[in-house]
């Protein structure tokens, strides 16, 4: 499924309150993963970065500055990062499946969303500008929200893209645009003499001569000077190339670089990039790391399933929606006989339940096998579908076949369902009575995950150009049916009687 990054920046880095609201705000859309919040109060700036699918993404980021609009006032904010407006940028960076021209589009949807209901005037920068000189932040934002102030609404040359011609009265304005992976990166100096930090940044920065694809200012926080950067393109300057690059500037200047710092996120192939070329590698470093192995075998998070089965796909869908309701049901009932052998309460069942644990971790690893078939099935009845339409035989065919394959596997998934239901109902009669609601809930789930496979059996067998082969098909699977709800109903009953009114 398609992912965006956002990485909104607000004009607060000191009210917790606030920053709470915002941190509330962004991830109160389904499919949101915040993924770093950073607050810095000498900045007086807040930087969260999320993913999401594209519309998630783009409804947290409205959030996210209508909370800022309601609660953050310019006119009373002071803090030494530049800043026009209370959600000061937003920007949409393309991850997986996402390509430049999503983020644009969502950007200027986003912009026109708040220039209309937040009135709020939107500026479109970098790859979303409409006007070449609008394309670097910087010059959008020059002369912040107080000089901004006087200028829209009266220069032409700053009539927002979205929303009204004059700026927010405590709001400001917002930058919202669509770019490459970015890096922000402080440099510290062992001395507190911010015009050797401005003079570092003037020699490091790309607009005065120095490294490509670097934007750089030079400040004092905290009374250390500070060589603040963005690397617009960390495949053409990378953080640790900068750091070098600002350290023999410091040295000439006669200070030290002392330490640095990460803004938000950080893409790995920087820190892989620093280390490959630290310890003088000829091969990268990536194919030797350990965590990235374990993750190329783990497979994918249940969130990140949940977000495929949310997704647009038809694949994953109900066929393995249903297998995986019933792994979790198997594993209920695993739980449930675990609690109750070795107890000297339920010694008289001990032998039964030490074989109810070992049948369900084998119908658990059963179902899940099944769900990943489940979505394999759908695919090759999507394939058939997709054959020529003359001549006509081969393609009955191969439909036929794809269709009974498909109808097979929900049907497979209805057996083991059933008797996971089976087994979740013996739990709830005779286990662990402190379990019996856990019981019961597999049961449940058990049953919902039958009756999911009976329909994907249904609806295979309905779709079939030759119908000869579902009367049995059909038939094993109204019973099945049949005795998944005599287990529930068992199971149920036992429940109810466990844990009375």
């Amino acid at each position: 499924m398609p992912l965006i990054e956002c990485v909104p920046n607000f004009s607060e880095g000191r009210n917790a309150e606030t920053l709470d609201a915002l941190r509330a705000a962004l991830t109160s859309v389904p499919g949101v993963r915040l993924l770093d919040a950073q607050a810095d109060p000498s900045h007086n700036r807040s930087v969260f970065t999320l993913v999401a699918p594209p519309e998630a993404a783009l409804e947290a980021a409205f959030r996210g500055i209508k909370v800022a609009a309601e609660r953050i006032d310019l006119r009373t904010h002071r803090g030494e990062h530049p800043r026009m407006g209370a959600a000061d940028v937003v920007p949409f960076i393309p991850l997986e499946g996402a390509t430049m021209d999503d983020c644009v589009a969502l950007a200027r949807r986003l912009g026109e969303r708040v220039g209309a209901e937040l009135a709020i005037p939107v500026f479109l920068y970098e790859r979303a500008a409409t006007r070449p000189e609008r394309a670097n932040l910087a010059d959008v934002r020059k002369g912040e929200f107080e000089g901004l102030r006087d200028l829209i609404g009266t220069d032409p040359g700053h009539a927002p893209d979205f929303g009204p011609g004059k700026i927010h009265p405590t709001a400001g304005a917002v930058a919202v645009g669509a770019r490459p992976f970015l890096v922000a990166y402080n440099v510290y100096l062992n001395t507190g003499d911010q015009a050797v930090a401005k003079t570092i940044a003037k020699k490091v920065r790309t607009a005065t001569g120095g490294l490509p694809a670097v934007k750089a200012l030079g400040m004092l926080v905290g009374g250390e000077a500070q060589v603040s950067m963005n690397l617009v393109d960390i495949d053409v300057t990378a953080p640790h190339v900068a750091f070098e690059a600002v350290a023999a500037a410091a040295r000439e200047a006669g200070a030290e670089a002392t330490w640095s710092e990460i803004v938000g996120m950080v893409p790995e192939r920087c820190v892989h990039g620093a280390a490959q070329t630290h310890l003088k590698l000829r091969e990268p470093l990536a194919a030797h790391v350990l965590e990235n192995k374990v993750r190329a075998t783990a497979g994918p998070t249940l969130g990140d399933w949940m977000d495929s089965v949310a997704s647009v796909s038809p694949a994953p869908g109900g066929g393995t929606v249903s297998a995986v309701a019933g792994a979790m049901a198997a594993a209920l009932a695993a739980m449930v006989g675990r609690l109750t052998v070795g107890r000297k309460k339920y010694v008289a069942v001990d032998g039964e339940f030490r074989q109810v644990v070992e049948q369900a971790e084998a119908l658990r690893v059963r179902l899940m096998r099944l769900g990943d078939e489940d979505a394999a099935a759908f695919n090759a009845v999507s394939a058939a579908y997709a054959l020529p339409k003359e001549p006509e035989a081969p393609r009955k065919d191969a439909i036929q076949a794809a269709l009974v394959g498909a109808a097979k596997v929900p049907l497979a998934t209805l057996r083991a369902a059933r008797e996971v239901a089976g087994l979740a109902a013996r739990a709830a009669e005779a286990g662990n009575k402190n379990a019996v609601s856990d019981a019961g809930v597999g049961a449940l789930l058990a049953g919902a995950a039958a009756r999911g496979a009976a329909y994907n059996v249904r609806i295979n067998i309905a779709g079939m150009p030759r119908p000869d082969e579902a009367a049995a098909l059909a038939a094993e699977a109204k019973r099945l049916i049949s005795e998944a709800e005599g287990d529930v109903a068992r199971a149920t009953s036992a429940v109810e009687a466990a844990i009375g009114g």
